[in-house]
């Protein structure tokens, strides 16, 4: 007499679910390693007020680029630059959640600072475009 377990189709089903989270996760955080220039686009109430190249802008020697961000209410956030990467080294937000995110320097899960509502994104540089594709008004395809 053969008989089935009633437990196998469930454990069977849930191993097959933690094993697609695991792989969904894994290409989420593991980085993406592509050739070429990343910009890092820094966000300050979703206003975009900085766009620079990570590769461009260690100042000559390798020393770090420092500049301050200040906000709304007079928030405070420091962003540093160096190798390639870039990071919030210095905020007056309460948690400082955003100081202890580290440096990026490929794209992936941005830096923020919800206090101050600050964003800080890495994207690729893309290749230049001719003129009638830079007009920053001209929707695309999202925008529809």
């Amino acid at each position: 007499m053969h008989t089935h377990s009633p437990v196998k189709a469930p454990v069977l089903i849930a191993f097959f679910l933690l094993a697609t989270c695991l792989c969904c996760l894994a290409a989420i955080l593991l980085p993406r390693h592509q050739e070429g220039t990343y910009i890092a686009d820094v966000y300050q109430d979703g206003i975009l007020i900085l766009s620079i190249p990570l590769d461009q802008a260690s100042s000559p020697g390798g020393q770090e680029v420092v500049f301050p961000v200040e906000g709304k209410d007079h928030c405070y956030n420091q962003i540093e630059i160096r190798d390639g990467a870039i990071g919030i080294t210095a905020a007056d937000c309460p948690d400082k959640l955003c100081v202890r995110q580290g440096f990026l320097h490929t794209p992936g899960i941005p830096i923020t600072c919800l206090p101050n509502r600050l964003v800080i994104q890495i994207r690729p540089a893309e290749p230049d475009l001719p003129a009638e594709h830079t007009d920053p008004l001209e929707p695309d395809m999202i925008t529809y």
